[in-house]
């Protein structure tokens, strides 16, 4: 009896705690909803004004969209791989382009269709097309495909030449597979890059513009909606989603190929037909040359356009360094207007051309300066 006593002392208490605590609050109301919740009428809410009317930059952003979201498109290409017991594994990649005639062309990347045996294009309109491989070119990262549709929107082809650092820009592509989304910042710079498979692009568009895994092969525009390059890769240290640095190839560098891949298939890559050595301000003096800078021919290859063009080459040995040169050539200062300083220079501008294209150089030949007309020739080996 004495041990049932302090059991009995503990349920007097909680039930004296639950009867004032629980159930008597209930039965008066204290907690119940209805003392409590009201039902007005109608419900008053703080409405913001009328809304403002848009300001000239948003104006111009929805102006830019909506007047090319018509010409974008999502690419989508299957490749087969093979897996570890060498078994063929189908592989799907997604990316972006833009339609550039009436007749269905549509440019993008060339990483975006490489080794697919099946490419698919998504419209605007969310209608699916087979697509044809039309011509490539790896070594710019460039590709036509073509699709039978009507009604196309060709893109409207801008110029990227004259660029300047703090540009608006915009993106517009299919970034994780979200179709149709712009973004938009700015040229970062105008700079050489090399791309993961080791392409080369001499005078890539960086962007602070979000570009993301899908984007690839999509337009960069300017603020007139005028395509001045192709969305192509980004810099992301091994995560694959925008780090605010992203680079597009310039549309001028697509434009001297277009014609190229519609009609052939590939690329005639144009050359000069000269072997170079770029001059510094001391081989200038060393040598007597009238200016310090530019690219010294010091051979002029046989049955080549330099050659049929009467450009010169070396005739004096000499070493630079350890390495047998030949001197008393032209001297490359300029082509069209541009001023030549290195291989780089000329191959920047070697990509603006294709072979059959004539370009004017500028060369001093002794003390003399020259013009040369000089139709390219085409490259033998497509690189």
């Amino acid at each position: 009896m004495k041990f049932m006593r302090p059991i009995i002392f503990a349920l007097a208490i909680a039930g004296g705690f639950f009867y004032f605590t629980t159930w008597r609050s209930n039965s008066e109301g204290l907690f119940h909803p209805s003392t409590w919740l009201s039902r007005p009428a109608h419900v008053e809410i703080t409405e913001a004004a009328p809304a403002e009317p848009l300001d000239s930059e948003e104006q111009n952003n929805i102006s830019v969209y909506r007047k090319n979201i018509p010409s974008v498109v999502n690419v989508t290409s299957r490749a087969m791989a093979f897996d570890f017991f060498y078994g063929l594994v189908p592989q799907e990649g997604q990316g972006s382009g833009f339609v550039i005639d009436k007749e269905g062309h549509i440019l993008t990347n060339y990483h975006v269709i490489a080794d697919a045996r099946q490419v698919e294009v998504t419209l605007h309109n969310r209608k699916k097309l087979r697509a044809t491989i039309v011509g490539t070119d790896p070594s710019h990262d460039l590709a036509i495909i073509q699709i039978k549709a009507t009604d196309l929107v060709p893109a409207v082809l801008g110029d990227s030449h004259n660029l300047q650092v703090g540009q608006k820009v915009y993106a517009i592509g299919n970034p994780f597979g979200l179709a149709g989304t712009m973004t938009r910042g700015i040229v970062s710079s105008i700079r050489p890059v090399q791309e993961p498979n080791g392409t080369r692009i001499d005078e890539a568009i960086q962007t602070d513009a979000a570009i993301n895994p899908g984007n690839s092969g999509g337009p960069l525009m300017n603020w007139h909606g005028e395509v001045i390059g192709i969305n192509t890769m980004i810099l992301s240290n091994g995560v694959e989603q925008n780090s605010g640095i992203g680079f597009a190839i310039p549309i001028n560098t697509a434009k001297a190929v277009l014609n190229d891949l519609v009609t052939l298939g590939r690329v005639r890559r144009p050359a000069l037909g000269v072997s170079t050595i770029p001059i510094s301000p001391e081989l200038a003096d060393e040598i007597g040359l009238p200016v310090d800078f530019g690219l010294l021919i010091v051979r002029v290859y046989p049955g080549g356009a330099a050659e049929a063009a009467g450009l010169r080459g070396g005739d004096q040995r000499a070493y630079l360094g350890n390495t047998p040169i030949m001197l008393g050539g032209d001297l490359i200062i300029a082509i069209d207007g541009q001023k030549v300083e290195d291989e780089d220079d000329l191959s920047q501008m070697m990509n603006n051309h294709r072979a059959g294209d004539t370009i004017q150089i500028t060369i001093y030949r002794g003390k003399k300066k020259m013009q040369v007309s000089v139709q390219l020739g085409e490259a033998r080996q497509q690189v």
